[in-house]
């Protein structure tokens, strides 16, 4: 049950998946929110569009989650039953969208604002407020809360260090970031260099070794490869976030549960043989897992 009225006023910024759980948990404690969103629809990361917005991410049209649907799910709202366990990104909006509806969250939404400036009132020591200035069609508006929100992701300002690549003053040919990767047809007939191997980086690989004449990947400490399908036909994230992974990942000595976790990784292809094994881990188990087939 909703918490009674504290008529508390809270801002929102972003109706993508966060900012979607934020307003609805907010109504949950009998808080007031208002949550701004730039575009004229949710979805955040997953609202697909051909062309590229300024301020947001970008998809590709093949998008997969690389999350089950059961370990994506948010608490109090599954999947339908006949959605896949992976979820092409047109069926993750459509799962959003239907939450959004079911909570009543499109009635706190401001589409087309966006968020100017948030700064602390000259009595926020007392009051704890905020002035958030907003602007919408040409006009700003200001407005007081007693809290803010920032759901805005980190996904939509991409980073080209070409600093770090001497000499690309000097090459002919095309570069670009993957946010401004849509179809493979740009890769036509020509030799292809992909920069980071993770999920989008893997993915535009696959993707543009069916049209380009060449594909390489280049990466510094390599990845382990992983399938989204695992062990007796289990989502992945199924088998790695259980207690026993917890405990092989916290509690056992790093270079011990490294070498089981690379062991295990091992066995459905030696990444030695493609020169992906991963550095060794001396001290803490990090994850550099990608999934080479269409996700994000």
């Amino acid at each position: 049950m909703p918490a009674e009225g504290t008529g508390m006023r809270v801002a929102v910024v972003g109706a993508g998946v966060t900012g979607l759980a934020a307003t609805k948990c907010c109504l949950d404690e009998g808080l007031e929110p208002t949550c701004f969103e730039q575009s004229q629809d949710i979805g955040g990361l997953w609202r697909y569009t051909e062309h590229i917005e300024a301020g947001r991410p970008s998809l590709y049209p093949s998008v997969i989650s690389n999350t089950s649907k059961e370990m994506s799910a948010f608490s109090d709202f599954p999947f339908p039953e006949h959605f896949p366990v992976f979820l092409p990104n047109a069926l993750l909006l459509d799962y959003l969208r239907r939450y959004a509806e079911r909570f009543g969250l499109r009635e706190r939404i401001r589409f087309g604002t966006t968020v100017v400036s948030i700064r602390k009132r000259p009595d926020f020591a007392t009051t704890g407020q905020w002035n958030v200035v907003t602007e919408a069609g040409g006009k700003q508006t200001s407005d007081i809360f007693d809290a803010v929100m920032v759901c805005t992701g980190n996904f939509s300002e991409p980073s080209l260090p070409l600093q770090c690549f001497p000499g690309i003053e000097r090459f002919r040919g095309q570069y670009f970031h993957s946010r401004q990767y849509k179809h493979p047809d740009v890769f036509q007939g020509k030799r292809v260099l992909v920069v980071g191997m993770g999920n989008s980086g893997v993915d535009i690989a696959v993707e543009a070794s069916r049209v380009a004449a060449k594909v390489s990947i280049s990466t510094t400490r390599g990845a382990w490869l992983f399938s989204r399908v695992s062990e007796h036909g289990y989502p992945w994230d199924m088998v790695l976030n259980t207690r026993l992974m917890s405990l092989i990942k916290t509690n056992l000595p790093g270079p011990l549960a490294w070498w089981l976790i690379n062991h295990k990784a091992n066995q459905r292809f030696n990444h030695e043989n493609y020169g992906l094994q991963p550095e060794k881990r001396l001290v803490s188990v990090a994850f550099p897992v990608c999934h080479g087939e269409g996700s994000k």
